[in-house]
């Protein structure tokens, strides 16, 4: 515990009042910790940490770059310039050693600053500085890399795609717009080209590329894992998150990037815990900094093309020629947006044509014509985003109401939008355009009349499918590529007169395989929510840990 003592040696609090000093003794907390512990977190809710012993360091991060501020010694402080602006922290905060931390709540250093002046006033003056510390620091933040390449060109549209969904900062110049001169007369078939703050150059490069070139992990450290997730959504990385806390070695394999589907989502607004609700991307990128901080390793750009089910160990192949083993596996793969059945629709992926909805795609719609295809809460979520931006967004369904599909509050929401015009009993036919998407047909599937709309994008929202297909014959799915678990496992094993290898019965969210769970939206019969990935992600761990302790050699690697 905290006494008087202790207050009496940090430098900011030794001329308090006897009062005061009693006061702060008594609410603070006494926090200790190992070495390399994180405290602080960019967008938590600030707290007055100051250090008794051992040290600490403040990072604050840029990108997929982390970069340290300053070191912290014993008597030094951090938490006061968020608590005095009204913000959450901003930068993120862990030890270098074992160190011993006084803790006090926003609320109590509030009130010392009330009553205290001689605080009140070193608080103002340090944050008079160190606001201008960070002000600078931010002016002299490594340089983004920079994207050349044309909106209307697929690939592009993927490099783009790739580092936003990394959450990677850049600068995107398109050569049609004049403002390509300065990097030189760059060949068209190099064309997009990646230019990194060092200078280097790579053309129309792969994601596994980027992702090596500006430091993000692809690889596994080790050949062994207690616990191995395949896919990086909701689900995944909720699983990542309970099983690096509770001190299994766990990694985390993601094709492409982190959020899944639902990182595609412009706004999630009845998630739990989110009262203004947050962005797809702004999830996924505070729980993948949550599960790395606790331990998970995360791959990116690497895609698991193969399990081989062993005991104890199951071997997942990447791509790349790379392996891994794992006592566990959890299947979070997600699903993937259905395509319209439109011919010649294909040609405009990328340039017209999108599957879900990224933030990054904003500025492309700007004082445009877009269409949004579908009527569920991803589909009204994306319009009201969109409708910042574009001259007019179209949300195109097929039946008589968005009643069915779509949550009140979003309908209620998108009647408030004067550029949101929704169109019943449509559906798209026919697309047009060189280059780019430049038209639609619409058909009335009432009496089959066809209308030609002049459109500039068109963003799909029609259901998801499940891609398992490289799973191995020995996890059962239902007819639509769903993973069967629990209970389902053993219907359908019995109604085909085979048995469950294992004397007990499987786990609530184990797959037919033992050791090979499967969580959120891949699942058969889950619900398609984002809570509930999470909630079946963090699950999983509990049944993992059961199935390890059943193993004959339990021990976490």
């Amino acid at each position: 515990m905290i006494t008087v003592q202790d207050v009496r040696r940090i430098p900011l609090f030794a001329g308090l009042p006897d009062p005061a000093a009693s006061r702060v003794a008594a609410n603070a907390a006494d926090i200790r910790l190992r070495a390399n512990e994180y405290f602080v977190g960019e967008g938590e809710t600030p707290a007055f940490y100051v250090v008794l012993d051992g040290r600490m360091e403040i990072l604050k991060r840029y990108g997929s770059t982390v970069v340290q501020l300053a070191e912290r010694g014993p008597g030094e402080y951090v938490g006061e310039t968020p608590i005095l602006l009204g913000t959450s922290f901003f930068v993120s905060a862990r030890t270098l050693e074992p160190t011993r931390l006084l803790r006090l709540e926003a609320q109590d250093f509030r009130w010392l600053l009330r009553v205290v002046d001689g605080v009140r006033e070193q608080i103002l003056e340090v944050v008079s500085q160190r606001t201008q510390g960070v002000s600078e620091e931010t002016s002299a933040a490594p340089a983004p890399p920079i994207v050349l390449g044309s909106r209307y060109d697929e690939r592009c549209h993927d490099v783009r795609d790739f580092l936003a969904r990394n959450r990677i900062a850049f600068e995107w110049f398109d050569p049609a717009d004049g403002a390509c001169t300065r990097y030189g007369d760059i060949p068209r078939d190099q064309l997009p080209m990646l230019i990194l703050p060092d200078g280097t150059k790579l053309s129309c490069p792969s994601p596994r590329q980027m992702a090596q070139a500006l430091g993000l992990q692809t690889d596994p450290d080790h050949a062994e894992y207690d616990v191995t997730i395949v896919g990086g959504g909701p689900a995944g990385l909720a699983a990542a998150v309970y099983g690096a806390s509770e001190g299994l070695r766990t990694l985390l394999i993601e094709n492409f990037a982190t959020g899944g589907q639902a990182g595609t989502s412009s706004r999630i607004e009845n998630y739990l815990g989110f009262p203004s609700g947050l962005s797809g991307d702004d999830l996924a990128d505070r729980a993948r900094t949550q599960a790395e901080r606790l331990g998970a390793e995360i791959i990116v750009a690497r895609a698991a093309q193969r399990i081989l089910p062993g005991s104890p160990l199951h071997t997942i192949e990447l791509d790349g020629d790379v392996s891994v083993q794992s006592h566990a596996v959890v299947l979070a793969t997600g699903v993937s947006y259905r395509k319209l059945q439109v011919p010649d629709i294909d040609r405009f992926l990328g340039t017209g044509v999108f599957y879900g909805a990224a933030r990054s795609e904003a500025s492309t719609t700007t004082g445009r014509d877009v269409v949004l295809v579908g009527g569920g809460n991803s589909a009204g979520q994306a319009a009201m985003f969109f409708s910042g931006y574009a001259r007019k967004v179209t949300v195109l369904i097929r039946g008589a109401s968005l009643n069915a599909s779509m949550s009140h509050y979003l309908i209620e929401e998108l009647a408030t939008r004067d550029n949101i015009e929704i169109r019943t009993f449509g559906e798209i036919v026919a697309v047009y355009g060189r280059e780019h998407l430049e038209g639609i047909d619409v058909r009335d599937p009432r009496d089959g009349s066809v209308e030609h709309w002049a459109v500039d994008a068109v963003f799909v929202f029609i259901g998801a499918d499940a891609y398992t297909d490289w799973l191995p014959t020995e996890v059962i799915r239902d007819e639509r590529g769903y993973v069967c678990t629990g209970r389902d496992v053993r219907d359908l094993l019995e109604s085909e007169h085979r048995d469950w290898p294992n004397v007990r019965d499987p786990f609530l969210l184990e797959s037919s395989v033992p050791g090979i769970f499967a969580a959120g939206d891949v699942r058969h019969g889950s619900v398609k929510r984002v809570a509930a990935g999470v909630g079946e992600g963090s699950m999983t761990i509990a049944f993992v840990h059961q199935y390890l302790a059943s193993l004959p050699q339990a021990a976490p690697v």
